[in-house]
């Protein structure tokens, strides 16, 4: 077998709180092929965006560690890129800046001018974005600017994606837009992607294998899915297809079990603080 892209082996992550060591992550062990496309899925305070911090190096793991392509991460690197729920964009840059920022820290010594401004006007082009160079984020749309957001952090040429909840914040017609935009991109280039989602249509439809995490604290790797549907990927056909209905059961049952555990200790708990992020969501729906 070849050697993973991206490897995560007894990965554990504690912070120090008033009330003593709070674990938020217990021996997380991930193995994830180049191409890939990962999402991670479970309830509010299960550590996903911890792992999220853990692979773009913005943490260190208390132990165990994360190895991309045979180096171990320790810090951020253009390598390794990340979209955010809220675009984050800087106000007072264009479309165009925005991208440019980006470019211009990555790509400075190893691109003439020409050859940056190329790059950029290509990478507005990947999300049909390019009309919109002039302008400012508050002049366009949240899903416009959630655009300009990928269009930034693919600019940067990362082996990997680093999703978080990226598409969370818009409504169902631009999120369905930009998930399909999403598929066709990652199949032309190939990137891994790691996304954190708490939708679970989303997941089986945009990912190649679904990571199902346990509740915190010291939440782990409670099921991992993957979804054997062929691509291209087409959500109005796939709607009626037994498989890809199998696999949206086998999360939503996952999550209501999981949900029904959280729901049984709440109480023994008098509703106090105990340093967690949990707290008593809604049964999940088509959404965790």
């Amino acid at each position: 077998m070849s050697k993973p892209h991206l490897e995560l082996t007894g990965v554990e992550m504690s912070f120090d709180t008033p009330k003593g060591s709070f674990i938020a992550l217990d021996n997380i062990n991930l193995k994830i092929k180049k191409g890939e496309f990962v999402s991670l899925i479970g309830h509010s305070g299960c550590g996903k965006s911890t792992v999220l911090n853990i692979v773009a190096g913005l943490l260190q793991a208390t132990k165990g560690g994360c190895i991309l392509d045979g180096h171990e991460i320790n810090s951020p690197g253009p390598e390794r890129a990340v979209v955010f729920q809220n675009h984050a964009l800087m106000p007072w840059l264009t479309v165009y800046e925005n991208v440019e920022l980006a470019v211009q820290q990555v790509f400075r010594k190893s691109m003439t001018k020409q050859e940056r401004q190329s790059w950029i006007h290509h990478n507005l082009e990947l999300v049909n974005m390019a009309h919109a160079a002039t302008k400012r984020p508050g002049e366009i749309s949240g899903g416009m600017a959630q655009r300009v957001g990928i269009a930034r952090a693919l600019a940067m040429k990362p082996s990997v994606l680093l999703m978080d909840e990226p598409f969370g914040a818009l409504d169902a017609l631009t999120r369905a837009h930009l998930q399909d935009s999403l598929m066709e991109i990652q199949q032309e280039l190939n990137n891994t992607v790691i996304m954190i989602t708490h939708d679970v249509d989303e997941a089986v439809l945009l990912s190649d294998r679904i990571i199902m995490m346990t509740n915190g604290p010291a939440a782990a790797v409670g099921e991992d899915l993957y979804i054997d549907l062929e691509r291209p990927r087409n959500r109005v056909t796939l709607a009626d297809d037994p498989t890809y209905v199998h696999y949206r059961q086998e999360v939503l049952k996952f999550l209501y079990e999981k949900q029904r555990k959280l729901e049984s200790i709440t109480p023994r708990r008098n509703n106090q603080t105990t340093g967690t992020n949990m707290h008593k969501d809604t049964a999940p729906a088509a959404k965790a």
